[in-house]
């Protein structure tokens, strides 16, 4: 009977050590706000929590170690950048490291961004390793790229300038026959001008043939963001064009010269591409701003010149004039 006793009071210790140790394995964890773990390239589990106390995201490291070969899956941590959830209980920081659910992070780059301001990006981006140059202009394609940290700059950018090449690659595939451009650079030289001096989409393809309309008849296309480009590689002008850079040849400038630029001026996106490819059935040689954040169009200059005064009368009720 006593023997009874003994096993049934050593049943009842072990159920309740086991009870407390599944308790502490799911129980909410020590960490008060979300913190940032990182698991270098071939680490154990024994230096991942080590990582994951000195983080704060466990209590002990030692006693992760046990539960994990206790409690857990059986599969091998992954190498990276975690971010653990505040509260999180050690079973489900040991499912994040062998899921390999890495910290992403992200750069953005804007349609129409310059490439001097993608290299701004990239270069402040927190994480990346290394330096590398400013991209081509043109050669970059706008989107949001995710990395790791310790990824490289110059890796980054390579996968921005293969997205580019790809997408262009396979929208020339479907051009629309008969367009004003004959090569693929020459799409993303008119895209970025495109891209530049409208932010409408409902009209981008009617702003392409405009351009489009202009190149084959030799005519100047006259778009104000060739003029800055010079001045600034991309950036913001903050004032007036002044007369003497309208008239300023140096490649770039389309009122000083007629055709397109030697190269373009931004990294256009998607649509401005999609645009140029595929541009409006217009015979319209010109636009101007409506007031309204779009522009209305016109196929003769008097037509024109009468849209341009009412754009100026919209301006003076404004006290911009």
């Amino acid at each position: 009977m006593r023997k009874l006793g003994c096993l049934i009071l050593l049943i009842a210790l072990v159920v309740t050590a086991v009870l407390v140790a599944t308790n502490l394995w799911v129980g909410t964890g020590p960490a008060e706000r979300p913190v940032a773990v990182v698991v270098p390239e071939g680490a154990s589990l024994a230096r991942a929590a080590t990582e994951l106390e000195r983080a704060g995201a466990i209590r002990s490291a030692s006693r992760f170690r046990l539960f994990a070969r206790v409690f857990g899956g059986g599969g091998s941590i992954k190498a990276g950048e975690y971010r653990i959830p505040a509260g999180a209980s050690q079973k489900d920081v040991l499912a994040l490291l062998e899921d390999g659910k890495v910290r992403q992070r992200l750069v953005a780059v804007p349609e129409g961004y310059p490439s001097i301001m993608v290299h701004d990006a990239v270069m402040r981006a927190d994480g990346l390793t290394g330096t590398v140059a400013v991209p081509a202009e043109g050669s970059i394609l706008p989107d949001s790229y995710a990395y790791q940290r310790g990824d490289t700059r110059a890796a980054l950018v390579a996968r921005m300038q293969k997205a580019m090449k790809d997408y262009l690659a396979a929208a020339w595939a479907k051009r629309k026959p008969g367009i004003a451009v004959t090569t693929p650079e020459q799409a993303i030289t008119l895209a970025a001008i495109v891209e530049k001096e409208t932010g409408k989409p409902a009209e981008r393809r009617t702003v392409a043939a405009v351009y489009g309309n202009r190149v084959r008849i030799g005519m100047p296309l006259q778009a104000d963001p060739t003029v800055i480009y010079p001045i600034t590689k991309g950036r913001p002008l903050g004032r007036r064009i002044l007369r003497s850079e309208l008239h300023a040849k140096n490649g770039y400038n389309t009122y000083a010269s007629p055709g397109l630029p030697v190269g373009p001026i931004a990294n256009p996106g998607r649509a401005s591409i999609d645009a140029v490819l595929d541009p409006a059935k217009s015979q319209a040689l010109y636009f101007v701003a409506d007031g309204s954040g779009g522009h209305v169009f016109a196929n003769t200059l008097p037509e024109h010149n009468a849209n341009v005064a009412k754009w100026y009368a919209i301006r003076r009720q404004r006290g911009e004039m």
